[in-house]
């Protein structure tokens, strides 16, 4: 089934309205609303004693290192108060993926991968930055990537 995509502008709109129009809600289509929903997410993070909003898709990786929880992004780094569990849960429709117990990764922004020893894999980023995926995660990296 294809999917058929109409845009209309109307200037006398005051927000942006989606209507999606279905034969019958399947995965798929559930999917596309999910996607739809989280364009509006947010996530705040500290940096320099300011808070700022950030949008999810700029953060490269996701990293806890002594009790606090750091969202890295190309222009640095930010704490944020929530747990990883929560910002995992809050990413989940997004391509946010677990690489070891203390890490979520921003699957869109991953340049290359090679194998590493021990079973892991090593992530390079799109800004250069390393990831190491832990042996334990390593298979769902790449059976995501169709490696398998």
């Amino acid at each position: 089934m294809s999917i058929r995509i109409t845009v209309e502008e109307c200037a006398g709109l005051a927000q942006t309205e989606v209507i999606v129009r279905c034969a019958r809600l399947d995965a798929r289509t559930a999917r596309l609303i999910e996607l739809l929903r989280l364009t509006d997410a947010k996530l705040t993070g500290e940096k320099d004693g300011e808070t700022c909003i950030l949008e999810p898709g700029r953060v490269l990786y996701i990293d806890t290192v002594d009790r606090g929880t750091f969202l890295y992004t190309a222009e640095g780094v930010y704490q944020t108060r929530l747990r990883l569990y929560e910002l995992e849960e809050q990413l989940a429709g997004l391509d946010f993926v677990r690489v070891s117990r203390s890490a979520l990764v921003n699957f869109a922004e991953v340049r290359s991968l090679r194998p590493d020893l021990g079973g892991r894999l090593r992530l390079t980023m799109s800004n250069g930055e390393l990831v190491v995926v832990n042996r334990q995660y390593a298979p769902a990296i790449k059976q995501k990537l169709g490696l398998r």
